[in-house]
């Protein structure tokens, strides 16, 4: 069984570097660095401790609350095209992590706490290995399909491939606002994969996710019309 929501941990991962926007996890974002959203919001939401992983070298300056932790990301774990598996397992290992642990991004700045709690009680009924936060999707990729050679393959159920959008079922995808899993067990397996995975539906206006300055502007003005 789950430990008491009241004993999980945030993780946020930070990286220096950012094709789309240098310096994004740093730069002011409605008044403060972006980061600070998700440590605000996973104290917000009843963390008793915040892990931050990062090869950001001012955070170590910065002014932190007390919950916070840093982790020093090792360069090898801070490349562009490393995925969040290991960097998330190296993290727990390094901060001695156990029980909940909830993943937050800092690149999705428009989620609620109240979106973090709901995923905690989601995954506090020990129906799943991992929750995760998703949002709506267009139906209509039920239609697609992948080549073999010149045979069409389908996605999914190929009647789908011919029906009318509007009688397809419903689609979401991760947003990569809010995972929700145990630390024992990640790193263990080293992946997010599980057959027991349980979704925690947030509206679009709250699964923004931020890549570019176009990303970065349009999450201010979304924040601004918060109240």
């Amino acid at each position: 069984m789950p430990q008491l929501l009241s004993a999980w941990t945030a993780v946020i991962p930070l990286r220096a570097g950012s094709k789309g926007l240098p310096s994004k996890n740093t730069r002011p974002l409605a008044g403060k660095p972006l980061y600070r959203h998700a440590v605000d919001q996973a104290l917000q939401a009843g963390a008793a401790r915040v892990v931050v992983t990062t090869d950001i070298e001012a955070l170590w300056s910065a002014e932190l609350p007390p919950e916070v932790a840093l982790v020093r990301r090792p360069a090898e774990l801070a490349g562009d095209t490393v995925p969040m598996a290991p960097v998330l397992v190296h993290a727990l290992q390094a901060a001695q992590v156990s029980g909940p642990v909830v993943l937050l991004q800092a690149t999705s700045p428009l989620r609620s706490a109240d979106d973090i709690r709901q995923g905690l009680a989601l995954y506090a009924t020990g129906a799943y290995e991992l929750v995760m936060s998703v949002t709506e999707a267009d139906r209509s990729v039920l239609k697609w399909g992948r080549l073999e050679g010149d045979r069409f393959v389908p996605l999914s159920d190929p009647a789908h491939c011919f029906a009318n959008r509007q009688s397809l079922p419903p689609v979401v995808k991760p947003n990569g606002a809010v995972y929700v899993l145990d630390a024992a067990r990640f790193v263990a397996s080293g992946s997010f994969v599980s057959d027991h995975i349980g979704a925690l539906v947030m509206p679009a206006e709250r699964s923004h996710d931020i890549d570019n300055l176009q990303d970065f502007e349009r999450a201010e003005a979304l924040l601004r019309t918060q109240p």
